[in-house]
């Protein structure tokens, strides 16, 4: 007997195909006997063998399945004029004689199977696979999405897709929580219902809704807005929660509706289970990660800095604010962003100011943003950092240069999560978390009444204090050897290292402008070179002088050390040890004379004795 596949639907419709004597392969690559260029058909689909008088198809374990008159098969034989679904193409098959049905292979029998039962298989057309499989994608999106735009986009397309499977007017998905409640996922609902109660809005009685989620059945009503139905989000023995639709009162769901929502409730189960625990393992990982080793962009191996990376783990899992301490050039900005990077609000955005750098007015401005004509030149509306900082952080640098009034609104900021912008009434709430950080003294700013003590308890939730680079002599070597690498890369220049007597300048210098001044010191050396090996010659005049004169190379640079010492002690001893007339004989500033005599260690040599003018 000979066998003939004719396609009736999807992209080969209209092709014929005979059946070999021994197996015909249908999927989607080209070993196969018959190719179908579409993504709804796995590589290797089904295969229909023969056995004799008979031809059976087997499923190779396809990833949307077979049908034969509409139900799935894993291995099935075949009869005159059955109908098989593979993907989006719908195939019947002949034979060349005909051959009077069984009793119980009639095409009474076969509709029969597909009436409506609880947890019934797909009894669709394999084209609606597409669309279940998109239905599923937005679910698991819906789920992940985070930010307000993300979904309602996610929503709105769940929901136009799942009313392409099934006529409806109104939708929603709604999971269960810890304690047994029913949370909602997402809803399409008319602009007329927002504001009723859960039961109310979806009218399922309490029977009903406990039948869905006990029973996994999908459940049918009538209400007064029209006919619903409730299917279970069921994924291996756990029960996730369940789908309402709900439909006009002058349309009835059909057999066919419920099984198609019963199989894509099925699927936007797993969907939904993968998301959350994808969701749970990145955030496991994000936390285990942030522990061993948090994201920044500092560099040290020394004990303080390890510190000061352990502070930056532990705290930025929460949303506490923080005060960063340290003298200027520290990194205290670095730290800050490392907190934001580690943190939840990671996708947020991260906003930075620096309060000592702008006026009062302009930093009111800049901060709280400010209405149309508040002052001469505000002709539009503007938001401030805060709005532009929402779902992030907001670094506020130097903050101890806060002006009286701008403490008290930011005091309000902090308590209250609200505040108004310049020239405004109306108060405006705010999700940030606030990191500050100061190089003053807070403490004895608020015995001299400059700085608000409720607003510093406020900033000073948790707090760190970043050691300055002299007292970490171990981490100048390997940020000197990163900075080096960083500028010869962008002078497009080969830096190998540091000879010995660069590396001892580097280490006995005090750096009182910190990892700062060394990144400029060593720019300039990179830029300034003419060898691959950074030398003494290289590096600013200041961190020579630094420098013992057993220890600089050659007689240069111990003679210019020398005679500079021999100039201020001279000055200093016709001055009668007056500082400031010193100064004016060497012909300098005081403050640069006291620079030099810090830095060619006359004070703690005791080769220089003096009094402030």
């Amino acid at each position: 007997m000979k066998g003939t596949l004719i396609s009736t639907d999807g992209p080969i419709r209209g092709s014929r195909f005979e059946l070999s004597d021994l197996e015909t392969g249908i999927g989607r690559i080209s070993l196969n006997q018959i190719v179908i260029p579409n993504l709804s058909v796995s590589r290797r689909h089904c295969i229909i063998e023969s056995h004799g008088e008979r031809f059976q198809i087997r499923d190779l374990e396809s990833h949307n399945g077979t049908f034969v008159n509409g139900q799935p098969v894993k291995i099935q034989y075949l009869r005159d004029g059955d109908r098989i679904a593979v993907g989006e193409c719908t195939f019947l098959f002949q034979t060349s004689r005909e051959e009077p049905l069984a009793p119980e292979h009639s095409t009474a029998q076969r509709e029969a199977l597909t009436v409506f039962a609880p947890n019934a298989p797909l009894a669709r057309e394999a084209s609606a696979l597409l669309r279940v499989s998109e239905v599923v994608r937005l679910a698991a999106a819906l789920y992940l999405a985070r930010e307000d735009e993300k979904r309602i986009s996610a929503e709105r397309s769940l929901f136009r897709s799942l009313f392409e499977l099934i006529p409806a007017e109104r939708g929603a998905v709604l999971l269960k929580q810890e304690d047994g409640a029913l949370a909602l996922l997402g809803e399409y609902k008319p602009a007329a219902e927002i504001g009723l109660s859960t039961t109310a809005r979806f009218e399922i009685g309490s029977a009903a809704w406990e039948r869905v989620l006990t029973s996994r059945e999908t459940v049918t009503g009538a209400g007064e807005s029209g006919v619903w139905l409730a299917a279970p989000l069921v994924s291996g023995e756990n029960v996730l929660g369940l789908v309402w639709l709900c439909g006009s009162a002058s349309r009835r769901f059909l057999d066919s509706d419920l099984h198609m929502i019963g199989a894509a409730a099925g699927i936007m189960a797993l969907a939904i289970e993968s998301a959350r625990n994808l969701e749970s393992l990145e955030n496991e990982n994000r936390r285990l990660r942030a522990e061993i080793n948090p994201e920044h962009s500092m560099v040290g191996e020394g004990p303080q800095m390890q510190k000061v990376f352990r502070f930056i783990a532990k705290v930025a899992a929460g949303n506490s604010t923080v005060l960063i301490r340290g003298e200027s050039g520290t990194g205290k900005e670095l730290v800050a962003r490392a907190i934001h990077r580690n943190s939840s609000r990671a996708e947020g955005p991260f906003q930075a100011i620096n309060c000592a750098a702008l006026t009062e007015t302009l930093l009111e401005s800049e901060l709280f943003g400010y209405e149309k004509g508040a002052f001469t030149g505000a002709a539009t509306q503007r938001k401030g950092r805060m709005e532009a900082a929402a779902g992030g952080t907001l670094f506020l640098d130097e903050v101890g240069e806060l002006a009286p009034a701008l403490q008290a609104k930011l005091l309000r900021v902090l308590q209250e999560h609200e505040f108004e912008r310049v020239g405004g009434t109306k108060p405006i709430k705010v999700d940030i978390r606030v990191i500050a950080a100061t190089n003053r003294d807070l403490e004895a700013a608020i015995k001299e009444g400059s700085f608000r003590r409720d607003l510093y308890y406020r900033l000073n939730v948790v707090s760190v204090e970043l050691p300055p680079l002299r007292d970490r002599r171990d981490d100048i070597p390997v940020l000197a050897t990163w900075f080096a690498d960083k500028y010869s890369r962008a002078a497009s220049r080969r830096i190998s290292g540091f000879s010995k007597e660069a590396h001892s300048c580097l280490l006995n210098y005090p750096w009182p402008g910190n990892v700062r001044e060394l990144e400029n010191a060593i720019e300039r050396a990179v830029v300034l070179g003419s060898s691959d090996v950074i030398a003494p010659d290289d590096l600013p005049e200041v961190v020579l002088e630094g420098v013992e004169s057993g220890e600089l190379p050659g007689s240069y640079h111990a003679a210019i050390r020398q005679t500079k010492k021999r100039l201020i002690q001279d000055a200093l001893d016709k001055s009668g040890g007056n500082f400031t007339e010193a100064a004016r004989l060497l012909g300098v500033h005081p403050n640069y004379l006291h620079r030099l005599v810090t830095n060619l260690q006359m004070r703690r040599s005791g080769t220089a004795s003096y009094r402030a003018g």
